[in-house]
């Protein structure tokens, strides 16, 4: 449970959206704040401010499974999405994503291919939400693909991506390979020493960090020139200039070095926990349907679709859950989710259907109280629907 600024506790189920600030971090981000110093001062307090960023460095790494080196700290995944798609797409060729990409990566990669012929290729995806391999096959075989981006775990289904064949054929076909890890990273075990990717995304809030603050992966020797979207002093070995933000960064580190020491625990207890929602919600709410159960998903992320009741209209029903109809970023847009018609649900459905995550801090009374809520909701919506519609 969660409090909101007028008493009301609630039951936050939103991770995906943003997760709760760890009280590690919390304590890196505040003990960050209240020293003075930029970490680019060679004078004590800026020395002091560098260790930090230091540290941060390490635990973001041995969360990783990399080297420090290979890390640059950003604003955030959108951020570090576009500076991966834009320095690996500087001599161009095609792009290929997927038709689920966080908007981050879609966005990015139809601007910087707009005006091309042929320069982006967007791979379909099944009914469960898995990327069909054939097409990529397809794609690295027809044109000169320079980058392929596949995101690791899907923001609004939690469906999760095996890269390794994915990666295996980008590589054999000369092309780089980066994904969007920003739902995955601190949920399940990555490592970067099996997971051959060049480039990888994440964000700090995604797994109890600050928000504000991301990071972007770079392999060592990966062939590509860095392009900054930000030019000036230098910092970040010349991929983004500005004064670091030591605090977001302490927040970043700490967090990170949280996850991974309860990582086994967090995500089997999680799983266990969406379960019983998805088992909670299937028994008293008929008709409902869990989009990707079928395939491995994030252990805490359910994607509910209830025919026919608008989600906006649930979620404005149960004030006492936090929840999201869709993707957080995407919330009050008019369209419906890409991702689920990309997945072939219809308009109607992708309009009805809510997110449900959970994380860390996430408790048993949480699921029962967002299972008691949403059957009410859901059944008061159907019987108003139901009088409206009577001659």
């Amino acid at each position: 449970m969660v409090g909101e600024p007028d008493g009301r506790e609630v039951a936050y189920l939103d991770y995906n959206a943003t997760a709760p600030l760890r009280p590690e971090a919390l304590e890196a981000t505040l003990g960050a704040l209240c020293n003075v110093g930029n970490a680019s001062s060679v004078h004590p307090l800026g020395r002091d401010a560098a260790t930090r960023v230091g540290t941060a460095r390490n635990q973001l790494a041995d969360l990783l499974n990399c080297t420090p080196g290979e890390i640059i700290f950003t604003s955030g995944a959108t951020e570090a999405n576009n500076l991966a798609l834009r320095a690996a797409y500087a001599r161009g060729g095609v792009l290929v994503t997927t038709a689920v990409e966080h908007l981050a990566v879609l966005e990015t990669a139809r601007v910087i291919t707009a005006g091309i012929p042929d320069a982006l290729a967007v791979l379909p995806v099944d009914e469960d939400g898995v990327v069909d391999l054939e097409s990529l096959y397809t794609a690295l075989h027809d044109g000169e693909v320079v980058i392929v981006t596949v995101m690791l775990a899907n923001n609004e289904t939690g469906v999760l991506t095996d890269l390794k064949p994915i990666v295996k054929a980008a590589h054999e076909a000369g092309a780089l390979v980066h994904t969007d890890a920003t739902q995955y990273v601190g949920r399940l075990p990555l490592d970067l020493n099996e997971v051959d990717v060049d480039l990888l995304s994440l964000s700090a809030h995604k797994f109890g960090g600050p928000q504000g603050v991301g990071a972007l992966f770079v392999r060592r020797g990966t062939p590509l020139q860095h392009r900054p979207l930000l030019v000036g002093g230098g910092q970040e070995r010349g991929w983004r200039a500005g004064t670091l933000n030591v605090a977001g960064i302490a927040g970043l580190g700490a967090a990170a070095q949280a996850a991974r020491l309860q990582l086994k625990q967090e995500a089997a207890r999680t799983a266990e926990l969406r379960d019983s929602l998805e088992t909670g919600l299937i028994s008293n709410v008929p008709g409902c349907r869990i989009n990707g159960a079928r395939v491995p998903r994030l252990p805490g992320v359910t994607s509910v679709t209830f025919p026919g009741i608008p989600a906006d209209a649930v979620l404005a029903t149960m004030p006492e859950v936090a929840a999201s109809d869709g993707s957080a970023c995407s919330s009050g847009a008019p369209s419906p989710s890409h991702v689920l018609l990309a997945m072939g649900c219809s308009r109607e459905d992708a309009d009805s259907t809510v997110r449900f995550s959970l994380g860390y801090a996430t408790t048993k009374r949480d699921v029962e109280r967002a299972v008691d809520a949403t059957t009410r909701a859901v059944t008061y919506i159907r019987s108003v629907m139901a009088a409206t519609a009577e001659p």
